[in-house]
C-alpha cells in the first residue's frame, strides 16, 4: 500500500489521479489533499477518500470547507504552511504536484526536504528553479517521476539506455486548436475558440499555453532538467494525431518512441505504480484506425511563445521564472477579456526585453523574479488598453 498526498487535488491531473487511486484500493492510499477554491468538489473528494489532512489555498476558506466536512476525522487548514503539512506528512511516499503555476513551488521544495519522491505534473517547478530542484533531488536523494505525457514518454523511452548515447529528445505537440487557422486570424480568437482543443481535456490555463504553443517551450524547459540534456538536442514536432507522446533518438540512429491513446491517466499511472504497470481503463490504442500518423516543424512566427520560451532558457538564470510569470499574468488576463490572443506572446517579449537575467541561489528569489515579472506584466497588459 502506497501513501499519496495530492497537491491540487480538484484539477484535471488531480480528479485523474483520484480516479487511478480510486480503481486500485488495494494499493494506494490517500494521506492528504489540496485544493484551490472548488469547495464543492473537495468537500466530495475529502468525503470519498479519506484523508488525514486537507488544506485549501485561502485560509479564508478553512472555515466553510470544515462546516462542509462537519464529523469528519481530517486537519482541515489553509494558505502555505497548510500545503507544507500536506506536502510533508509522515505517512506520505509520492507526492503529486499538481498545483498550476509557481504556487506548487514551495510546498514541492518541502516534500522533496522530507524525503517524498514526486510524481511532477506542474511544468512550472522546473521551468522557474530547475537547477534549485534537482540539486534538492540528488542531495536528498529521492524519484522524481514525470507526469506530462510527454515527459512521461520521454522517460520511458530512455529506460535501460545511457544518458550519454542520447543524440535528440523529439517532444511532439498536438499544434492546438489554431494549427490550421492563417497568422493573420488569430488576433481575433476568443477564449472559447481557445479553449477547444482538439485532442487533450485539460485545464483553462494550460488549454491557452497548448493553443499559444508556450506549453511546448516550457516543457522543452522542463526537459532540459529532468533527463541533464542540453536544450539544442531537444526539438519539437508538430503530431496532430496526438498518438506518439514524444520519441528520443538514439546516436546508433535508432528512434524509440512511446505511443497510446491521448489520457493523462496513463502517466499518471505510471508515476504511481513505477517499475509496475496497472490498469487504467484507457480505452486500447488502434492503430488500424488512422490513416495516418503525419509530423512536421512548428511555425516558429506563427506561434513565437516556442521561441522564447527557447530564448529563456538559453539566457538561463532568472529569465524563466520570468518568462513563466508573464505568461501567467498575461494568460489570466486573456482568459479574462484583457487581452487579444496575439498579446499573450506580446506581453511576455516585453516583459523579457526589460529584464536583465540574473543568478538565483534559492527558493525564495525565484519568488522575488516571479513577482518582479508578474507586476511588469501586469504593467504590460494595462497599457495595451484594449
Amino acid at each position: 500500500m502506497k501513501n499519496i498526498t495530492i497537491l491540487g487535488s480538484t484539477g484535471s491531473i488531480g480528479v485523474s489521479t483520484l480516479d487511478i487511486i480510486s480503481a486500485h484500493p488495494d494499493r494506494f492510499r490517500i494521506t492528504a489533499l489540496t485544493a484551490g477554491k472548488n469547495l464543492a468538489l473537495f468537500a466530495r473528494q475529502i468525503k470519498q477518500f479519506a484523508p488525514r489532512i486537507a488544506v485549501v489555498a485561502s485560509v479564508e476558506d478553512v472555515p466553510r470547507l470544515k462546516e462542509m466536512c462537519s464529523g469528519l476525522n481530517v486537519s482541515i487548514l489553509g494558505g502555505v504552511e497548510g500545503l507544507i503539512a500536506a506536502a510533508t506528512a509522515d505517512e506520505t511516499e509520492i507526492v503529486v504536484a499538481a498545483i498550476v503555476g509557481a504556487a506548487g513551488l514551495v510546498p514541492t521544495a518541502a516534500a522533496i526536504r522530507a524525503g517524498k519522491d514526486i510524481a511532477l505534473a506542474n511544468k512550472e517547478i522546473l521551468v522557474t528553479a530547475g537547477h534549485l530542484f534537482m540539486d534538492l533531488v540528488a542531495e536528498f536523494g529521492v524519484r522524481l517521476f514525470p507526469v506530462d505525457s510527454e515527459h512521461s514518454a520521454i522517460f520511458q523511452s530512455i529506460e535501460g539506455h545511457r544518458n550519454e548515447d542520447i543524440q535528440k529528445i523529439i517532444l511532439t505537440a498536438s499544434g492546438g486548436p489554431f494549427l490550421n487557422r492563417p497568422a493573420a486570424e488569430l488576433s481575433q480568437v476568443t477564449v472559447a475558440d481557445a479553449l477547444n482543443h482538439p485532442n487533450w481535456s485539460m485545464g483553462k490555463k494550460i488549454t491557452i499555453d497548448s493553443a499559444t504553443m508556450m506549453n511546448k517551450g516550457l516543457e522543452v524547459i522542463e526537459a532540459r532538467w529532468l533527463f541533464n540534456t542540453p536544450v539544442e538536442k531537444i526539438q519539437v514536432n508538430i503530431h496532430p494525431q496526438s498518438i506518439i507522446h514524444s520519441m528520443v533518438e538514439y546516436i546508433d540512429g535508432c528512434v524509440i518512441a512511446q505511443l497510446g491513446t491521448p489520457d493523462m491517466k496513463a502517466p499518471i499511472a505510471y508515476a504511481l505504480a513505477y517499475p509496475e504497470r496497472i490498469t487504467t481503463g484507457i480505452k486500447p490504442l488502434d492503430l488500424t484506425a488512422f490513416s495516418g500518423l503525419t509530423f512536421f516543424n512548428p511555425d516558429h512566427d506563427k506561434f513565437p511563445c516556442l521561441q522564447l520560451a527557447y530564448r529563456a532558457i538559453t539566457s538561463g538564470e532568472s529569465m524563466p521564472a520570468v518568462m513563466n510569470a508573464a505568461n501567467e499574468i498575461a494568460v489570466e488576463e486573456f482568459l479574462a477579456g484583457h487581452l487579444r490572443f496575439t498579446q499573450i506572446a506580446e506581453t511576455i517579449e516585453r516583459t523579457m526585453d526589460v529584464h536583465s537575467a540574473h543568478t538565483l541561489c534559492s527558493i525564495e528569489e525565484v519568488l522575488k523574479a516571479d513577482q518582479w515579472g508578474r507586476e511588469t506584466a501586469r504593467e504590460i497588459c494595462r497599457g495595451f488598453g484594449n
